[in-house]
Formats: structure tokens, C-alpha cells, sequence
């Protein structure tokens, strides 16, 4: 079995690695500490002015824009405000508007009931008078007829022929309220 050698141990018949090699830690040590003090003032006198300076132009642009971003939304927020106004006051208008003409049109609805009432009123009494004529012209026309017929079904119900005062007053006996028809021979 083979042993393990520590890193800093020579390989038989190699050198060992130089960085392992202990007569070169004292100029090592040396240029770490130079390298380190040269990157330290490197970055202390140069980069990180640099980077502070980018952070502080970025972190007031961020100010600045968060600012900017606010005062847009306050804007933004009182002009929806004012349209909301708008849009109140708009359908408040649209409300009235609405409103009076539903009542113009009642009215107007009304007036023209009103006048179609008054017409068919008018025609309605027309109707009456020209029915009542009807009826009158009707009757006198039945009056008129009952009158020739009545000898003919006397005659045929008796087999005697009434003669035409005995057909008249008979005739005038009906149409009084109440009278009736009697029978002459």
C-alpha cells in the first residue's frame, strides 16, 4: 500500500510545487501584501468613488422619478376624479332631460287621449242619432208592412177579408203602451 505525502512533499526525483516551497514564503508574503495595498488604494481612491457616486446619481434619478411617478398619480388621480364629476353631472342632465320628456310625452299622451275621447264621444252620439233614425224609419216601415200583411193573415188564419178601418184601428190599438190585439169578425 502507498503512503500519503502531504502537498508541500517532493514527489521522488520532482520538485515540489513551488507556491509549497518554504524558501519562497517570505517574497510571497511580500508581494501579497504590496498586491493588496495597491488593489486597497485602487479601489478606496478610485473604483469605489466611482461606484458611490454612480449609486448616488441612481439613487436620486430613483427620487426623482418616484417624486415624478407621485405627482402623476395625484394628477392622474384628480383628473379621474373631476371625470367622475362629469360623469355625475352628465347623467344627472341626461336624468332631467329624461324626465321632462317622459312628462311632455304624458302630457302630449293625455291631450291626445283627451281629443280621441272627444271624437269617439262625437261619433258616438253620431251612432246614437243615426241608429234612433234607423230605428224610427224601421219602425215605421214595420208599421207600414204589418199594415198590408195583416188583412192577407187575417184572411188566410179566418177565411173573412177585414175591411181597412177595422185593420187601422186595430193597428192603432197596438201600438199604444199596453195595447193588445183582439180579434173582429
Amino acid at each position: 500500500m502507498a503512503e500519503t505525502t502531504a502537498h508541500t512533499a517532493a514527489v521522488a526525483g520532482q520538485p515540489s510545487f513551488p507556491p509549497f516551497q518554504t524558501e519562497n514564503f517570505a517574497s510571497q508574503l511580500f508581494w501579497l501584501g504590496l498586491t493588496f495595498v495597491l488593489l486597497y488604494v485602487l479601489m478606496s481612491r478610485i473604483a469605489l468613488p466611482r461606484i458611490g457616486a454612480i449609486m448616488a446619481e441612481r439613487s436620486k434619478r430613483i427620487t426623482e422619478h418616484v417624486a415624478a411617478a407621485q405627482s402623476l398619480k395625484e394628477q392622474a388621480d384628480a383628473a379621474h376624479a373631476a371625470g367622475d364629476q362629469a360623469l355625475a353631472a352628465a347623467r344627472s342632465r341626461a336624468q332631467t332631460l329624461a324626465n321632462r320628456e317622459r312628462e311632455r310625452l304624458v302630457a302630449a299622451d293625455h291631450e291626445a287621449g283627451e281629443r280621441l275621447a272627444a271624437r269617439l264621444h262625437e261619433r258616438l252620439g253620431a251612432a246614437n242619432s243615426s241608429i234612433a233614425a234607423a230605428r224610427s224609419t224601421a219602425m215605421g216601415n214595420v208599421w207600414t208592412v204589418a199594415a198590408e200583411l195583416a188583412p192577407a193573415i187575417v184572411q188566410r188564419l179566418t177565411g173573412k177579408t177585414p175591411t181597412g178601418p177595422d185593420v187601422a184601428a186595430a193597428m192603432a190599438e197596438t201600438r199604444k203602451p199596453g195595447g193588445s190585439v183582439h180579434a173582429r169578425s
